[in-house]
Order: C-alpha cells, then sequence, then structure tokens
C-alpha cells in the first residue's frame, strides 16, 4: 500500500506559494520586460518596400542614407565631453571638499551638493531661468554688450554646461565615499619619503579612487548617451528627443518612424550593454591597493605655495556661485508677483504667495478701453488644477511602483539566499538586473508600441488607451528600479545572521513566519531607504512621461515642461513663469526632506539615536525648567 506522505509534501502550501511565485515572475518577467522589447526589435526588420514586398534591410539602408547617423553622432559627442567635464568638475568639487584645507568647506560642499535636490526638468528650468534669451544672466550681459547674441543658451554648449553640473552628484556621494576611506598613514608614509603634495595626489590617492573613478566614468557616459530632458528644452538633436519625436508620428508624415525610432533604440541598447559589460570585465580584474591594517582617518592637506592656495579658493567659490546661483535665484522668484518674474527684475517689495497657493483674478482694458476680466488667470502651484493634478498623478504612480519594486526585490531576494548554491538563484538575480542592460526609452517604447492594442498577453487589453496608460507607466516605473532596488536591498541581506533563522526554525516557526518575524525587521530600514530614493527620483522624472506623452498619464514633470507654453495668450495662464519657480522649490523640498530622513536619520544607528534623544531632553527640560532622571 503506497504512502500518502510525498502526495502532501508535494501539495504543501509552501510548494503552492513557491510554484505560483515562479509562475507569476515568469508571466511578468516575459510579459514586461522580454516580449516588448523582442516585439519592437522584429519591427525594425517588418518594412515593405514600395511595391510592397516585404525588405528587412529598408531601414537601416534609410538609415545610412538619411541625417539619422547625426543624432547618434550628436549623442556621442555629448556623452564623450560629459565624461571629460563632469569627471574635470566632479572630481575639483570632491578634493576641494575632502582632501584639501579650503576655507569654508562645508558650505562649499551644500551648494555642490544641491543638484542632489533637484535634477532633470526643474534643474535645466533653473539653468534657462538664468540663462534663456530673457533669462537674468543674459539680460545683464546684453545690457554690459549690447550686439551679444541673446539666443547663446541653446544646442550642445547649453545642454553640456547644464548636465556638467548635474551629473556631478555621484561624484558628490560615491567618490566622496571613496576619498574619505583612504588610508591617511599611506599619504604620510609618501610625504615621509620626500614626495611633494602634489605627487602624493597623483601616486597615492588618485590610484586609490580609480575603480570609482572608472564606474562614474561609465555612469556619465551612459548619461549623456541617453539624455532627454536637456537636449529636449534646449534645443538639441540627440537620441532620446528623436525616439519620442518619431514614436508620436505617423507614416502619412514621414517614412516608417516607428520602425526608425525602434533602430535608434536599438542603438542605444547595443551601447549600454557594451558599456556595461566592459564595466563588469574591468571590476572582474581586482584594482586593489594595499594598506596597513590600522586605518587612519584621513587630514586635509593645506596648500603651501600661496599663489595656489589663492587660485584653488577662487575656483572653489565661481564653482559654488555656478551651483547656487539658480537655486537662490528660483527661490527668491518664487515669492515675486507675475509681473516680476515673467521681466526678470526683482522687487523686494513685492513679495507674495500667489505662486504657491490660491487664484486670483486678472483685469486688463481690450483695445476699446473697457475693462475685462480673466477668471482665475494667477493661479499658485496648489491652486491651479493642472499643477495639482500632476502632483497627485505623479505622487500615486512613484509610491506604487517604488513599493512594488521593493516588494519584488525583498520575496526575490529571500528566494536567492534561500537556495544561494543553486542556479535557479542566479538565473532570478540575473532577470532582476535585466532592465540595466536596456535604455529607459526603450522599455517604455517597447511599452507603448507593443501595448497600444490589444494584446492577448493582458487579456485582450488596450494599455496605453486612456486611464491605463497609468498602469503602464507604473509598470515601466517598477521595471526601470528593480535593478537598483535589487543591488541595495541585496546588500542589507548580508546582515542577516543565519544562525537566528536556524533558531526560529528550531522554535517551529515556518518560513513565512521566519521571514516576516525574523528577516524583514532587520532588512526595514535598508528597504525603506530605497522605497524613498527610488520616489524621489520617479517623483519628478522625465524621460518616461515625455515618452507615453498620454493626457490621462501626465506626470509632475511634463506638467512642470509645458507650464509656460501658453503663459499669457489670451489673458490666460498669467503667473506660468512664477507657477514653474515655486513648483521647483517645491521638487526641491520634498527632495532634501526624503535625502534628510534616509541619510541623515535613517543613517544613524542606535547609539546615535540614543544619544541624540537625551540631548533633545536636555535642551527641553533646560527650556521647561524640569529635571530630567539620569
Amino acid at each position: 500500500m503506497q504512502s500518502n506522505v510525498p502526495v502532501r509534501q508535494k501539495l504543501s502550501p509552501d510548494k503552492l506559494w513557491t510554484v505560483f511565485g515562479a509562475v507569476l515572475f515568469l508571466y511578468l518577467f516575459l510579459g514586461f520586460m522580454v516580449i516588448p522589447c523582442f516585439n519592437t526589435l522584429t519591427s525594425i526588420f517588418a518594412e515593405k518596400d514600395q511595391n510592397g514586398n516585404a525588405d528587412p534591410l529598408a531601414v537601416i539602408r534609410f538609415f545610412l542614407a538619411g541625417t539619422m547617423p547625426s543624432f547618434v553622432w550628436n549623442s556621442l559627442k555629448l556623452a564623450i565631453c560629459l565624461v571629460v567635464t563632469v569627471n574635470v568638475v566632479g572630481i575639483s568639487i570632491v578634493l576641494l571638499t575632502e582632501y584639501f584645507d579650503i576655507k569654508g568647506a562645508k558650505i562649499l560642499r551644500l551648494g555642490y551638493m544641491t543638484t542632489l535636490i533637484y535634477s532633470g526638468v526643474a534643474l535645466v528650468t533653473g539653468y534657462q531661468f538664468l540663462y534663456d534669451p530673457n533669462g537674468l544672466v543674459t539680460k545683464w550681459l546684453a545690457e554690459s554688450f549690447p550686439g551679444m547674441n541673446r539666443q547663446w543658451f541653446s544646442g550642445f554648449n547649453a545642454v553640456l554646461f547644464t548636465m556638467t553640473f548635474a551629473c556631478t552628484s555621484n561624484h558628490a556621494l560615491f567618490l566622496r565615499n571613496a576619498i574619505r576611506g583612504i588610508d591617511y598613514n599611506t599619504v604620510e608614509a609618501a610625504r615621509n619619503m620626500g614626495a611633494k603634495p602634489f605627487k602624493v595626489l597623483l601616486k597615492v590617492v588618485m590610484p586609490t579612487l580609480l575603480p570609482t573613478l572608472f564606474s562614474l566614468t561609465v555612469m556619465t557616459f551612459i548619461t549623456g548617451l541617453c539624455a532627454m530632458s536637456a537636449p529636449t528644452l534646449l534645443g538639441y538633436n540627440s537620441i532620446n528627443p528623436e525616439i519620442v519625436r518619431l514614436a508620436g508620428s505617423s507614416t502619412a508624415d514621414e517614412y516608417a518612424p516607428q520602425a526608425r525610432a525602434a533602430l535608434l533604440s536599438v542603438i542605444l541598447a547595443l551601447c549600454t550593454i557594451g558599456l556595461l559589460v566592459f564595466l563588469n570585465h574591468y571590476e572582474r580584474k581586482g584594482h586593489y591597493l594595499s594598506v596597513s591594517k590600522t586605518k587612519a582617518k584621513l587630514v586635509k592637506q593645506k596648500i603651501q605655495n600661496p599663489v595656489a592656495n589663492i587660485l584653488a579658493h577662487i575656483y572653489a567659490y565661481v564653482l559654488f556661485i555656478i551651483y547656487m546661483t539658480p537655486v537662490v535665484m528660483i527661490v527668491v522668484f518664487s515669492f515675486q508677483n507675475w509681473g516680476n518674474v515673467r521681466n526678470k527684475s526683482l522687487d523686494f517689495s513685492s513679495w507674495t504667495l500667489s505662486n504657491y497657493f490660491g487664484s486670483s483674478d486678472y483685469i486688463y482694458e481690450n483695445w476699446k478701453g473697457a475693462k475685462m476680466t480673466s477668471k482665475g488667470a494667477i493661479s499658485g502651484v496648489f491652486g491651479n488644477a493642472n499643477t495639482v493634478g500632476g502632483i497627485r498623478l505623479s505622487f500615486i504612480m512613484s509610491a506604487l511602483a517604488a513599493a512594488l519594486a521593493c516588494v519584488i526585490v525583498v520575496i526575490a531576494v529571500n528566494y536567492i539566499f534561500k537556495h544561494k548554491t543553486q542556479k535557479r538563484s542566479r538565473i532570478v538575480e540575473a532577470c532582476l538586473l535585466f532592465p540595466w542592460l536596456l535604455p529607459t526609452i526603450l522599455i517604455c517604447y517597447s511599452y507603448r508600441i507593443f501595448f497600444n492594442s490589444n494584446v492577448f498577453y493582458v487579456f485582450g487589453q488596450n494599455l496605453y488607451m486612456k486611464e491605463n496608460v497609468r498602469f503602464l507607466i507604473i509598470m515601466a516605473y517598477t521595471v526601470v528600479k528593480l535593478p537598483f532596488a535589487l543591488r541595495m536591498i541585496k546588500a542589507a541581506f548580508y546582515a542577516i545572521d543565519d544562525e537566528l533563522e536556524d533558531a526560529a526554525r528550531n522554535l517551529g516557526a515556518g518560513p513565512l513566519v521566519t521571514f516576516l518575524k525574523v528577516k524583514l525587521p532587520i532588512v526595514l530600514p535598508s528597504v525603506l531607504a530605497v522605497f524613498a530614493l527610488n520616489f524621489n527620483a520617479l517623483f519628478t522624472e522625465y524621460d518616461m512621461g515625455a515618452t507615453f506623452q498620454k493626457p490621462e498619464g501626465r506626470t509632475y514633470a511634463m506638467v512642470i515642461q509645458s507650464m509656460c507654453e501658453d503663459e499669457g495668450r489670451n489673458n490666460v495662464n498669467m503667473n506660468a513663469s512664477g507657477r514653474r519657480c515655486a513648483s521647483t522649490v517645491f521638487i526641491m523640498l520634498v527632495s532634501g526632506l526624503i535625502l534628510y530622513l534616509v541619510y541623515g536619520v535613517g543613517s544613524r544607528d542606535l547609539g546615535e539615536r540614543m544619544e541624540r534623544r537625551k540631548k533633545w531632553k536636555q535642551r527641553f527640560a533646560r527650556l521647561t525648567g524640569r529635571k530630567t532622571a539620569v
């Protein structure tokens, strides 16, 4: 008589959940990563010639014979130049604040890190406010030099200048940590052997930073190659803006726009894959620097040459002015009335909150001299329906996507660690890292094309139609953030002691209870940090919103970008420029709060938190005259 025990084991809840999870994971991986991108690839070779015959190479021949290679060259030129300028500025700001003894380094550091709290379309808006034809700096220069070209801040030079200072945020985070990890004993040893300060920097310090610098260089190159917001707003013909333009075109307007957009997307993907493979190969070589067993904290180096010291200080504060001027001017003008903002004229007697709250009517005289009223023509960020709608939609979609990415990754990483000696764990990890191989624009464009019909894979639904596009944007947000979430949360799981899981199992706890009661509380701070950072990045995300381009999926960044298009037309939307400034300030506040919670409060250990709480209690006791318990 056959025993029923094996059957029960096969039908156990754990087995059923494992099978269900595997099927769901495979469904999502194929449906929202592989199949849409494969559809984009095959669409390139599905075009027909003038006689209606299939011609797989038609689009490629059109690409080579037309002007499309110029878009690729423009993106490559921008990426190559950015590698040089961003590394020069990025290394400078880190050395000036962390390695050399520069007066006011703490204030300088705050200025250099302002790009962490506003980026993308908000940052470009700040630079446009200063340097566009009617910008503050341009107006001042035009008054000083009447013959100058007021359109100077556009095209390649404007994009390179803007992105140079926008992309140094990675240096401010990662290179700063790398230079703080340098063993000062090696620096002292080199100096005791008679090496001059510049030689110490070149021969001892820089080799330690090379692995980090190489990673930052690759990241910068990919950022320049896939640039979207700056080229779009500043008028530079690169790959991503052209993909978005072609995606909104039709065959009645031009030849094979969708296939051409797909080809440009695939070219971006090939460049990205090549760079990531090269980076992985470089990292596997193992670039290490031997240090002493007891590391000493790095001591800032004084610049002995007085001329070099003065030049270093001048250079540091010039960079500080470049970083801080857009931030300060945006904040100041967000409290000016609409007339001052549009004319870029500062009047300290015209402070107002109209760019933030409420709405008011605009009274004007028509051509007959009669007074007319335009209802609600002056409205603030939180008094304008379109802006509030964009904030609400972006908030909900970003929060859902950030939470969904964390949930998927936590479950997947738990599975990976549970089966870390088996091949299937590596397959799951590779699937979650798959979006890193593809540019964001390719993923979003693939979604837009593949799901813009009644697709069998999603039960015959058109996910690009009307409000369904919001679900599509959430899925794109989630997929794009999976690799970052995986790297961060996987690192947190290494902190879990295997003995804790064994102890819970010995006490009779099942896998689910062990996960919820033991593992999750340990990794929860890291999970919340990943959620916060992903939300911060998605809340003002521009590239994906521009690719989908649907009124029902109009994100906050798209609202900001289009605020000034109809400003003053037919006496409506009079203070769009002021509302744009206020929106940028709002973004900086939200981003700054999240970064403070993650890197400020969230990075403190238990002892630091208890000590800080004790200090606050003592301060409160001194203010109230009460005694605190020892």
